[in-house]
C-alpha cells in the first residue's frame, strides 16, 4: 500500500521536534481525519535555516510532514511556496488516492508556518502566500487533485 520511501519517513521521520527559536509557525489540521500538522521556521536572510515538525496522525501525515520540511529545508521563501502537494506525493514516491490529503496538509502547513512568519514582520501574508483554506474537506473541492 504504501512506498518504501513513505514507509522510511514514518519510522525515521526527518526534522522531527519543536524549534524554540522559531520565527514562523504553522499549525493545520484536517477536523474529518483528526491530522494535525505543526511547522516550525528559523527564517534568516529569507532562506530556511531550520525546520521542524510535530504531527499527530496516521503514517501517512507523518511522512508527508517529514518530506515537507526535507524539501524546503535550507531553501529560499520563494522556493518554499512552489512546493505543492503534488512535488511531496511524488518526492515520497506516491500516496495511495485516500491519503493524498496528507500532502495537502504538509502544503497548508508550510504556508501557515510562512504566513505567520510574515505577520510577525508586520506584512499582510495573503497576497504573498494567498489565502489559506481552513479544511481541505477530503477533496470535496478538489485540492488534493494529484
Amino acid at each position: 500500500m504504501y512506498s518504501e520511501k513513505v514507509m522510511e519517513h514514518f519510522k525515521n521521520p526527518h526534522n522531527l521536534g519543536e524549534l524554540e527559536d522559531a520565527n514562523g509557525v504553522g499549525e493545520v489540521g484536517n477536523a474529518k481525519c483528526g491530522d494535525v500538522m505543526k511547522m516550525f521556521l528559523k527564517i534568516e536572510n529569507n532562506i530556511i535555516q531550520d525546520v521542524k515538525f510535530k504531527t499527530f496522525g496516521c503514517g501517512a501525515a507523518i511522512a508527508t510532514s517529514s518530506m515537507a520540511t526535507d524539501l524546503i529545508k535550507g531553501k529560499s521563501i520563494d522556493d518554499a511556496l512552489k512546493v505543492t502537494n503534488k512535488a511531496v506525493v511524488e518526492a515520497l514516491e506516491g500516496l495511495p488516492p485516500v491519503k493524498v490529503h496528507c500532502s495537502v496538509l504538509a502544503e497548508q502547513a508550510i504556508k501557515a508556518a510562512l504566513a505567520d512568519y510574515y505577520r510577525r514582520q508586520g506584512v499582510d501574508p495573503e497576497p504573498i502566500i494567498g489565502k489559506m483554506e481552513e479544511d481541505c474537506h477530503h477533496c470535496e473541492h478538489g485540492c488534493c487533485e494529484v
